[in-house]
Parts: C-alpha cells; structure tokens; sequence
C-alpha cells in the first residue's frame, strides 16, 4: 500500500508544484525516524520534465534495499512500471530526468538502524513531445485528481537507452477508452530498439479491432507498421530499422484484460559485434550509473585460428544476493563461443579484480542483465586476438610454430624472430621458426637470479602507412629447457599492462609437434652429454695409466 499523496499532520512527503525547490528526509542532517514512509510528488508545468539529483545520500544499506529504501519514479508512484530505481547505502542515485510533468520519491524506513538519510534538489526542465491522457471525473479535489491523472497517465517521449514500460493501472486492469503513446529513441547516434514484451493480456478480436497495441518503425504513425497485437499471446521481439520507435495501445469501452509490461532497449553500445584484432567497449553510460532493465550483448568474431583475451579494466556492479550468495541481481557473463548455448567462462557481479580470460575459441560473447533496481558505474574491457603458438627451447635452440590459419592474410616474412633475416618458413600447416640462440638478436639475460636467453618475436600486421607491428618477448630458461611467450606490445598497449602473459607454452590447442622433431630438438642435448661421458671415460683412462706408470 502507498500512502495519501496530501494527508492532514504528516511529517513528510507532499505534492512540491514550484518550479524548483529542495526536499530531505525527516530529521535530515540528524538520524531519520524509525518505521517512517514518505511519498513527494513533484508536479511541474506541463510540457516540461523534472530535473533530480541528491546531494546527500545515507541510508541502511542491503544487497536488495529490503529494509530502508528511496524509489524514484517517473511518474506516481502507484504505477511500478514506471520505477526508475531503488536505492540504498551510501552511493548516491545518479541524476534523472523524468519523461513527463510528474515524478514521485518514495523514502521508507524499518524498525532498526537509521542513518543520516538524503537531500535532493529538483527543478523543471524542457521537455517536447509528452503525451497522455486521464479518465478522471473533473468534480475531484486538486489532490485526488492528481492522484487519479498519475493512476491512469500513459505515454511518454523516452530518450533512454533503456527501459520499461507498462499499459495504465498494470497488473490491474486497465481502464476503458484509453489511448496511450509512446514514442521510443530520438537520442544523437542512436541506434536500433528492441521491444520485448514480458507480459500481455488484452481483449481479443478478429483484426484486433477493439483494444490492441500498434507498433510503427518510427517517430509517427506514418511510419512502416511493425505489427498490431491484442489477446493474450505475447507478441514477438520487435526490433527495429531506426533509432525510433511508436507503440500505441488502445482500449475501447468494455472488456478489458491485465494489459501488458514491455521492455525496451537501444542497440548501439548496448549490442555490438567486433571483428578487429583489438578493441575494448564499456557499460552504456560508464563511467555513470548503467540503466536498469538492460540486456546487452557484447560479441568479438576474430578470424579463424585466434583465441580471445579480455581484461577487465575496471568493474562494479550490483553485488551478490545476501540469501544465495549468488550473482542473482546485475551480473556479466562470458561464452565461450558466439551464443549462450556455449560454455561459460565465468560470471561476475560485484566490485572485483578479474583476471583476465581466453576464449577456446575464435568467438567470444560477453552478455549484461540488469535488474530494476541499484545501478552501479559499470564495466570497462579492452581484449586482444591472441595469435596461438607453441614455443618451446633446448639447451641451445628456440622452436616457435604458429598455425598458418592464424595469420592467413600473412606472408612467412612478417612473422620473424629478433631480425628480418630470421623469418618463418612454412612448414605444412605451421609457420615455423627453429634458431640457435647465438643469432636472431638473442641475448642472455639474468632475471630472479636465474640465467635465461631472450629474444623478440615480431608479427607485422601493418597496412599501407598504418604500422601494426606485435612484438612477443620469447624467453628459455636452458635449464629446464623452459619456454614461455609474453606480449610486449602490440594492440593498445597503453591500456594493456605491460608484459602480460599471453600464451603459456605449450598452451596452442593445435598441431602437436612430431616426434622425430621432438628427437631433433634434443640432439645438441645428446651431443652434450656424449661429450660429457667422452671426456669421463679419458679421466678414468688417464687415472688407471698414471696408477699403473
């Protein structure tokens, strides 16, 4: 149950009409009461948006605002699909704007704990192409009739990335002779907008003549018509050609049903495709607070024979439920593949330090499911095509191999080891590189107080005058006859750590090499020890001569 939007005595909340004005909780800067709702409805010229931000923010913090809460809406607050967030905590909810005249706070608290509470500024902004509509008896008091507009109001201009939207008094019925707008998009860059409905029951009909959603790939009725919908099957995912989109609902005078509640999101930096062999993209909105109702899906395709590398730079998103310990509000997942039908990588929500992860495969699909409640700052990644290779070393000789289809668009001579006159040969499906340390710009380093030989391998991707040159450090520890690879630049080095290990040796999931190389690699380890026991057995012969002498 909600409050009354103009009680006698109460201590807070209220319908605020000036053009701008302030409001806090109760108390504020003290401790707020105890088992305390407030609802304030902000009424501005119509015509015109509200503009909210807080400057303060301090309430009992939960995983799932469950105890002490502030909801903001766009709108009243008796129609939940117009909810733009619930917050709790310290983090303070970002800035809105709302699609309309009206926006309602709703501030709650429990029994237990209080804290300092919030203070908000609002004021009246500019806003164009607003619509809505009231059934309201006229001979209602100012306050009631109020409260009876905000019931039935529908439609809106909605400049969101995303959102949801909800036929007027939803879950319950919706009222006769009602006609409600929407028009979806009109932001600069804008991309396409999908519509997914999560619920639908309305009056059926031949034609859907009597009540019925319309649908129209534009700003305007004269738009294409992407479908007209009635009766209690949901209609399909709707995407459309434009950055715009209308949807029109319509009741006639009897028989109504449930309605509806629908979701929208724009394509754009919300749903990407990137083939390049780096790149890195964000949360919509980073680093500001991400929409709510958001379902974004991020997929890299890199040619066939890559692996994919993302680091996640910086993340924070809604955290774990408190109940289940799991990732069930905000959470971003990563497929191994180009679809949710592959293997998981991993899934994360919260404020964490990933490591970074490699596709086993050329496609890699990131996905972000937000909830209606608690936005956070988001996420930024950057990945990179890792160029499979197996790389191994002897005592005295680096062997490097690198599947042909990797590096197809390549000739063997972009692909050398410390010089250009060290280049790849091919070698049936692999470029190969198989060099003794003394050449090829190799050169013996200390490091960790152990000896090893280090050289640079080079993969020229330039193009015209646009030099793309990756450079992979190779290192052996003769030894242990231990190699391993690292990149040391290449894509956007300045986001990418320096000398992050890419490849693992011994790593690629190709070829295997061949035993006889294998044998071949180890001879100057069989000459070795030859040698060793050569020069042994003349010591023993020249010990038992001099005994016998």
């Amino acid at each position: 149950s909600h409050p009354p939007l103009c009680p006698t005595g109460i201590k807070c909340g209220g319908v605020l009409s000036a053009p701008s004005g302030n409001f806090s909780s109760p108390n504020f800067p003290g401790l707020y009461p105890y088992e305390t709702e407030c609802t304030w409805l902000i009424v501005v010229a119509e015509g015109s948006s509200v503009l909210l931000s807080f400057s303060h923010f301090e309430l009992e913090y939960h995983d799932a605002c469950a105890y002490d809460y502030l909801q903001v809406y766009n709108g009243a607050a008796r129609d939940r699909g117009n909810l733009l967030g619930t917050f709790c905590g310290h983090s303070p909810p970002p800035p809105f704007s709302s699609a309309w005249h009206v926006m309602a706070v709703v501030f709650r608290s429990d029994r237990h704990v209080a804290k300092h509470g919030f203070a908000a500024a609002y004021q009246k902004g500019n806003r164009e192409g607003w619509w809505w509509r009231s059934i309201c008896p006229s001979t209602h008091s100012h306050c009631l009739h109020h409260l009876c507009l905000l019931a039935d109001a529908c439609g809106g201009q909605l400049t969101g990335l995303s959102g949801e939207i909800t036929s007027p008094r939803y879950p319950e019925s919706y009222p006769n002779d009602a006609e409600c707008r929407w028009s979806i998009g009109g932001t600069s860059g804008g991309g396409p907008l999908t519509l997914v409905f999560a619920d639908f029951q309305m009056e059926g009909g031949q034609g859907c003549s009597f009540d019925y959603v319309a649908l129209f790939d534009g700003p305007t009725v004269t738009a294409p018509r992407l479908g007209r919908y009635c009766g209690s099957t949901r209609p399909p995912r709707t995407v459309s050609s434009t950055p715009h989109l209308l949807i029109i609902f319509k009741s006639d005078f009897n028989i109504g049903g449930r309605g509806f509640k629908a979701h929208f999101y724009s394509a754009g930096e919300c749903q990407e495709v990137f083939t390049a062999i780096k790149g890195n993209f964000s949360s919509p909105q980073y680093p500001s607070f991400y929409p709510n109702n958001l379902k974004c899906q991020w997929s890299i395709h890199l040619p066939m024979g890559y692996r994919v590398k993302v680091f996640f730079l910086d993340m924070e998103l809604e955290g774990r439920s408190s109940l289940t310990g799991g990732c069930d509000y905000d959470h971003l997942s990563a497929f191994d593949g180009g679809t949710e039908n592959g293997s998981l990588l991993g899934q994360w929500c919260g404020r964490e330090s990933l490591a970074p992860i490699t596709s086993r495969s050329n496609q890699l699909l990131l996905v972000l499911h937000t909830d209606r409640n608690t936005a956070k700052r988001g996420f930024s990644i950057a990945y990179v095509g890792v160029v499979p290779m197996n790389v191994s070393c002897t005592r005295t000789d680096f062997h490097i191999q690198i599947p042909v289809q990797s590096l197809a668009q390549l000739e063997r001579n972009r692909i050398y080891l410390g010089t250009p006159s060290c280049a790849a040969r091919v070698v049936g499906r692999n470029f190969k590189i198989h060099t003794r340390f003394d050449t090829c710009g190799t050169e013996s380093q200390r490091r960790n107080n152990t000896s090893v030989i280090v050289s640079t391998l080079y993969i020229d991707f330039s193009v015209g005058d646009q030099e793309d040159i990756h450079q992979y450090e190779v290192q052996c520890e003769p030894k242990r006859k231990e190699a391993s690879v690292t990149l040391v630049a290449g894509p956007d080095p300045s986001r990418l750590s320096q000398a992050e290990n890419l490849v693992d040796a011994q790593q690629w999931e190709g070829e295997a090499v061949d035993a006889h190389e294998i044998k071949s690699q180890d001879t100057s380890d069989i000459i070795f020890i030859s040698i060793c026991i050569l020069a042994g057995l003349l010591m023993v012969i020249a010990v038992v001569g001099l005994v016998l002498l």
